[in-house]
């Protein structure tokens, strides 16, 4: 190419951030002089990307229903089209964020661009009908995992798998990891230990952590007793437990933990975890899980009309079967809960789930950022066969 290649990326969140920065890294080892520009946050700028906007201007209003903020995002997506359009990138790549980013992306396939979205939305499980405007929106989805391809795929939407970045980091738990991290935590070396995970919000916090508590409790009153490690990811969620510990803790031998939930999981028998990114971990750790969620009332009611998936937890969609135990709001109770983990405590059920969730671990012989690169490269390449074409060449 005559000119250096320019890429526009878009990222409104830390985990967008640091997919983002991957990526960079990724294109500039196969196109070293690489320009790179758009919404980027403090992962991307070290990278490289020139912040038309900081990503931590989306971040701060959340890009969820923060009204009071919506004609601030609203002018900040308008400067930014009206500065991609003015100097047109070789390629767009909108990094999650799918409320900002898809319109954004459509707006310059329109104009010519090539738009790649990096980061599926859960269309796959809720609200179907939105693939017709990610269709019109992207030249090619990149997703995490296998089973969000096989959706863009029966929709006719070019799709690839680059897989998750957490793939290559973490692999199945030894017996010597488990005891190192045990003695890392201060954890008893012998007896069975629960990892309770009641979710990264507040609010999910302020629903979950009593639940787990209180299944806690049912397995000490039906003679398994466990110790217990709670790894809390800030103040806000510490606050919640230890309130609810301060009302239904008494008798359990409880620890507390800032953060390290990588840790706590290793060192666990069982752990007990709301469904989301934190059961991808436990899986590729191998560690036997139990997961649970309660949404507030309302937003149950609606969800429970939209989603058309049978499950929640990545394990069981990446199985395509229920394979490990998971309960959904009034299913959530503490006996419930509290029996599935007995079970996962047997010595032979317990090696039994470790072995299936090892055999779920995506391969790690390509880095996802590679495959990334790799995908977004591909599209330039269409669209200098595409101008080749349309300017008559055979």
């Amino acid at each position: 190419m005559a000119r250096r290649l320019r890429v526009a990326l878009i990222a409104g969140e830390p985990s967008g951030d640091a997919l983002g920065a991957a990526l960079i890294e990724a294109l500039r080892r196969r196109v070293p002089d690489v320009e790179c520009v758009g919404i980027a946050g403090p992962a991307m700028r070290a990278a490289g990307c020139r912040a038309l906007y900081p990503a931590e201007e989306l971040a701060v209003m959340g890009l969820v229903e923060v009204l009071a903020h919506l004609p601030r995002l609203l002018r900040i997506r308008r400067g930014l089209v009206r500065q991609l359009l003015a100097d047109p990138p070789d390629v767009l790549v909108g990094i999650d964020a799918p409320d900002f980013t898809l319109p954004v992306e459509a707006r310059l396939r329109r104009a010519g661009v090539r738009t790649v979205h990096y980061v599926s939305p859960s269309v796959w499980a809720w609200r179907e009908g939105r693939v017709r405007h990610i269709a019109a929106a992207v030249d090619r989805m990149l997703t995490l995992f296998p089973f969000e391809a096989a959706f863009y795929a029966r929709h006719r939407v070019p799709v690839t798998t680059v897989g998750h970045p957490l793939t290559a980091r973490l692999s199945a738990v030894t017996p010597a990891q488990r005891a190192a991290a045990r003695a890392a935590l201060g954890l008893p070396a012998d007896g069975p230990v629960l990892a309770l995970l009641p979710g990264s919000r507040t609010g999910e916090c302020r629903r979950l952590a009593g639940l787990f508590l209180d299944t806690a409790r049912w397995l000490r009153d039906s003679g398994r007793p466990c110790t217990v490690a709670i790894p809390l990811v800030n103040a806000a969620t510490r606050a919640v437990v230890e309130g609810e510990l301060r009302a239904r803790g008494a008798g359990l031998s409880c620890t507390l933990l800032d953060g390290q939930a990588q840790q706590a999981m290793t060192a666990a028998d069982a752990v007990l975890l709301a469904s989301g990114t934190a059961t991808l971990e436990a899986m590729l750790l191998a560690r036997p899980m139990v997961v649970a969620y309660r949404l507030a009332p309302l937003t149950y009611a609606i969800a429970k009309r939209l989603v058309r998936t049978p499950h929640v937890a990545i394990p069981n969609l990446l199985a395509g079967r229920r394979l490990v135990p998971e309960f959904i709001q009034h299913a959530a109770t503490p006996a419930a809960l509290g029996a599935a983990l007995a079970d996962l405590l047997d010595p032979a059920a317990n090696a039994a789930m470790q072995a299936e969730l090892a055999a779920l671990h995506p391969p790690t012989d390509v880095d996802p950022a590679e495959r990334a690169a790799q995908a977004v490269l591909g599209e330039v390449v269409e669209r200098e066969r595409s101008s080749l074409e349309g300017a008559g060449w055979p």
